[in-house]
C-alpha cells in the first residue's frame, strides 16, 4: 500500500507539473486520471487501491460535501440576473425533465430496474460536470454568456439532484429489507431538516465572516481554512441532529455565498482542496471501479448510456429552452455540454455503500459505462465544437464583455483536477510602435 500511495502522489505532482501544457493536446484531468487508474491498476498491475469500504465511503461524502459547498457559494446572485430566465427553464423544467425521461427509460430497457432503481438512476445521471467540457469553458471565442449559463447549470444541478438520489436510495434500501414507506419517509424528513439547518448555519456563519473581517478581527490567509471546516460542519452537524448533511452542505453553501462578503480567494482553498480528492475519485474510477463493472457490463448498459447523453439530457433541454430566445444553434450546443462526471460517481459510489450487491448490480454499470463514454466524447468534442460554434457566433457576441473569471471557474480547474485557472482575463497589449513587424 505504501508503494501504490506513492504512486498517487507522484502522479498528483507530475499532472501539477504539465497540467497547463495538456491544455493543449485537450486532455483534461479527469480523462488524464481515469486513463492512468485503468493503464497502471488493471493494466500494468502496480496501481493496488485496496481501500477498505469506510475508506471509500469517507472520500466520496468528502469530496461530494466540498463540490456542492463550492458550487453554491462560489455563485454570485447578483450575476445570475440578466440570464435568471434561461437558469429557471434549465434547472426547473429541463432538469426534472431529464430525471424523469431518464427513469422511465432505464425501467424500459435495463434488466432488473424498476421503481426506486429507476428514480436512482435517472437521478444520478442528471447533473452535468463541466470539467469535462473544460477547455470549452475557457475558451474566448464562445460567447462569455452562454459559458456562464452551462457553468452556472453545472454548479447547481448536482445539489438539486441530491435529494432525489437521497430519496431514491432510501427507497431502493427500503425494498431490499421490506421496510415499507417509513425509510422514505424518514429521508423526506431528515432532507427538510437539512436544508433548514443548512440555510441557518449558511447565514449565520457568512454574517460572523464579513463581520469579523471588517473588522480586523479576522485574517484573510485563514479565512479559506475556516471556510473549509466550514462546509464539512455543516455536513457533521447536520447528521448529529438528524439532518441530511449533503443538502445542509449545499443550501449552506448557497447561504453563506449571498452573505460572506470575502473576496474570491477566501473560497479557492476549498476548491484547491476538493481538486485533490476530486482527482483520487477519479483515479479510483478508472483503477478499481471500470474494471469490476466491465465484467457486468451489458448491452442495454452501453445503448442506454449513449441515450443518456444524447436524448436524455439534449432533448429535456431542448423542450425547456423553446421560446427562450437562443438560435437552435446554441440551444444545440447548451444540450450537447452536459457531461456526466464526478456527481455520477459519487451517487454511484453511495449506492455500493448503501446498497446490498444485488441492489447495485443493475445500476452501476450503467452510471460507470454512461461516465465514461462522457469521458471520451465530450473530452474529444470540447474543442472542436467550441471553435466551431464560437465561429458562427461570432457576430452576434461581437462586443460582449468577458465573464469574470470567478464566475466561469468549472469544476475542471477548481475541484474537478488541478487545472490552471489564471487569476484575471488580461487582453493582449498593443504593440510598441517601434516593434518590428
Amino acid at each position: 500500500m505504501d508503494g501504490s500511495l506513492s504512486l498517487v502522489l507522484l502522479l498528483l505532482f507530475l499532472w501539477c507539473l504539465c497540467s497547463r501544457r495538456m491544455e493543449r493536446f485537450e486532455l483534461t484531468a479527469p480523462a488524464a486520471f481515469v486513463l492512468l487508474g485503468l493503464l497502471l491498476g488493471e493494466g500494468a498491475g502496480v496501481l493496488h487501491l485496496g481501500l477498505p469500504h469506510a475508506t471509500v465511503k469517507a472520500l466520496a461524502e468528502i469530496t461530494l460535501v466540498w463540490v456542492l459547498f463550492t458550487d453554491a457559494a462560489r455563485l454570485s446572485f447578483r450575476s445570475l440576473r440578466p440570464e435568471l430566465g434561461l437558469y429557471v427553464r434549465l434547472l426547473g423544467i429541463g432538469l426534472p425533465l431529464c430525471v424523469g425521461l431518464g427513469a422511465l427509460l432505464a425501467a424500459a430497457l435495463l434488466p432488473g430496474v424498476s421503481g426506486w432503481s429507476a428514480l436512482y438512476v435517472g437521478a444520478a445521471l442528471a447533473p452535468t460536470d463541466a470539467a469535462l467540457g473544460a477547455t470549452m469553458m475557457v475558451n474566448p471565442v464562445v460567447p462569455a454568456r452562454i459559458r456562464r449559463v452551462i457553468n452556472v447549470e453545472s454548479g447547481l444541478n448536482d445539489g438539486i439532484a441530491t435529494p432525489l438520489v437521497v430519496l431514491a436510495l432510501a427507497g431502493v434500501s427500503a425494498a431490499e429489507h421490506t421496510a415499507g414507506p417509513d425509510a422514505t419517509g424518514h429521508a423526506l424528513v431528515e432532507l427538510a431538516a437539512g436544508a433548514a439547518y443548512g440555510a441557518v448555519l449558511g447565514l449565520a456563519a457568512g454574517w460572523l465572516l464579513r463581520t469579523t473581517l471588517r473588522n480586523g478581527w479576522a485574517a484573510e490567509d485563514f479565512a479559506g481554512a475556516g471556510v473549509l471546516a466550514l462546509s464539512l460542519l455543516g455536513y457533521t452537524s447536520a447528521l448529529a441532529i438528524g439532518g441530511n448533511g449533503f443538502v445542509a452542505a449545499f443550501v449552506a453553501g448557497l447561504a453563506f455565498g449571498t452573505t460572506h462578503g470575502a473576496p474570491p480567494r477566501v473560497l479557492l482553498y476549498v476548491e484547491q482542496s476538493g481538486a485533490l480528492l476530486s482527482a483520487l475519485v477519479w483515479l479510483a474510477f478508472g483503477a478499481v471501479l471500470l474494471p469490476e463493472v466491465f465484467a457486468h457490463i451489458t448491452w442495454q448498459a452501453v445503448v442506454y448510456a449513449v441515450l443518456s447523453l444524447t436524448v436524455i439530457r439534449m432533448l429535456p433541454v431542448a423542450l425547456c429552452l423553446a421560446g427562450s430566445g437562443l438560435d437552435a444553434r446554441t440551444v444545440g450546443f447548451i444540450a450537447w455540454f452536459g457531461p456526466r462526471g464526478l456527481a455520477s460517481i459519487i451517487f454511484g459510489l453511495l449506492a455500493v455503500e448503501d446498497l446490498t450487491p444485488a441492489g447495485t448490480r443493475p445500476v452501476l454499470p450503467v452510471i460507470a459505462c454512461t461516465v465514461l463514454l462522457s469521458v471520451l466524447a465530450h473530452g474529444l468534442t470540447s474543442a472542436p465544437l467550441a471553435n466551431r460554434y464560437g465561429r458562427a457566433a461570432a457576430a452576434k457576441t461581437a462586443g460582449e464583455p468577458s465573464a469574470p473569471v470567478e464566475e466561469l471557474r468549472v469544476r475542471g480547474m477548481a475541484a474537478g483536477g488541478l487545472h490552471h485557472t489564471p487569476d484575471r482575463q488580461q487582453p493582449a497589449p498593443p504593440p510598441r510602435p517601434d516593434a518590428p513587424e
